[in-house]
């Protein structure tokens, strides 16, 4: 894919810079003026229509790394993390803005484990040195993370990992294995908790390691999805020497590190610009099948519509903070859970019913791409995107656990 980004310049973006976070939002006007215009120039035919085109949880590879660059240079690679990090340092309010304006503008879906879990997790747990090493190379695109979390007899379940590194001397030495593992296969470095210790409790004896994906007996394997596509690996660990240096906190409490990654991940997700892309996806399936469409798919499509609209206000009401999981309040801490649950199955219902809409043509595969048939294109996608979105109801803890977790904050 071409990039031309060596004749592509934004002077007039750049010239002064966005709202500061906090600042109050009667600026929200110009803030959304800057963002739309950028996003009209750098957002060039190539990448919208990789865009479209995405079916899992991230776009064509080159076509992120492409978006990423012009990102980067324009300094909103990273829009939660603070200035003084590299970051654009936005207010909730306006990442969830300016993901909305990506949505809109069919922007590439990034390959960001790095940008929204790990970066935040360094600057909040990791050492001087490992700030150093991996934070501008997270910026930049140089370092995309995978996470080693799920195993195949620990997925929601995470205390039951079992993958084991034994500390020798500077170094770890790891052997396992790790399954579904979005994105290996692209990376070169992942982040992962491993098993260093049996103790009373099963969450304890857990350590939280940074490895490079090219060290000797690592192995990766590809794990075809129901829509064809390659987005999940098995990882395996074979002697694998991982330096002391590269854990982050202390050792056998990887748990609680593991923790707050995956609060500040979704802390800096919003999950309902996703959703949303799913419903626009959905609605363009229906237009494409015309009077063939029976009237409730039409009414079901209103009806997820305002599913959503409730969904987003659902979110923007815990976008104050962008940290509701920190508040002492349970009911705020249960915040993430619910949303994670109710855009998960949403999405989910969405992408059911424009699979649906597509009628006998849904039998298409993503092989007739390109064969000049339009009808057979949308209806391909939208098979494929509902084999897809299958996994999003398991995937950062399923949603049988996230009920659990509600219902545990609730009854406290």
């Amino acid at each position: 894919m071409p990039d031309g980004d060596a004749a592509m310049t934004f002077p007039e973006l750049r010239a002064r810079p966005l709202c500061p976070a906090g600042q109050a939002l009667e600026n929200e006007a110009l803030f959304l003026a800057e963002v739309r215009a950028f996003l009209a120039k750098a957002l060039t035919p190539d990448l919208r229509e990789a865009g479209r085109r995405t079916l899992g949880v991230h776009s064509d590879i080159e076509a992120c790394r492409i978006w990423q660059g012009r990102l980067h240079r324009q300094g909103w690679i990273a829009p939660a993390w603070p200035r003084a990090w590299g970051g654009a340092g936005w207010t909730a309010r306006q990442r969830f803005l300016f993901d909305q304006e990506c949505v809109r503008n069919d922007a590439p879906v990034l390959f960001a484990g790095g940008i929204r879990s790990l970066g935040p997790l360094l600057i909040e747990m990791g050492t001087a040195a490992q700030q150093a090493r991996y934070l501008p190379a997270i910026l930049k695109g140089d370092d995309l993370w995978c996470q080693g979390f799920s195993e195949p007899s620990a997925g929601s379940d995470l205390a039951a990992i079992a993958t084991r590194a034994e500390r020798q001397g500077d170094h770890y030495r790891v052997n396992g294995s790790k399954i579904w593992t979005t994105g290996a296969h692209h990376s070169n470095r992942m982040f992962a908790i491993v098993r260093t210790a049996q103790l009373e409790k099963r969450q304890q004896g857990l350590t939280f390691l940074l490895i490079d994906m090219d060290s000797p007996g690592l192995s990766v394997r590809p794990i075809p999805g129901l829509s064809g596509e390659h987005e999940f690996n098995a990882v395996y660990f074979d002697d694998v020497r991982v330096p002391v240096e590269n854990r982050i906190g202390p050792e056998n409490d990887g748990w609680t590190v593991a923790k707050r990654l995956m609060s500040l991940a979704r802390a800096n997700n919003t999950p309902a610009v996703l959703v949303a892309k799913a419903l626009r996806r959905a609605t363009l399936a229906i237009e494409a099948a015309g009077d063939g469409v029976e009237p409730h798919v039409r009414r079901r499509l209103a009806g997820l519509a305002i599913e959503l609209e409730a969904f987003t206000r659902l979110e923007l009401d815990a976008l104050p903070s962008g940290r509701a999981q920190d508040s002492g309040d349970s009911r705020a801490r249960a915040t993430p859970s619910m949303m994670k649950l109710i855009g998960s199955e949403l999405h989910q219902r969405i992408a059911e019913l424009a699979m649906e809409a597509a009628g006998p043509a849904a039998a298409a595969s993503l092989a007739v791409l390109g064969l000049d048939e339009p009808e057979l294109d949308i209806a391909a996608m939208a098979t494929a995107r509902h084999f897809s979105v299958r996994a999003a109801s398991v995937y950062s803890g399923t949603s049988e656990t996230q009920r659990n977790l509600i219902a545990g904050q609730l009854l406290k």
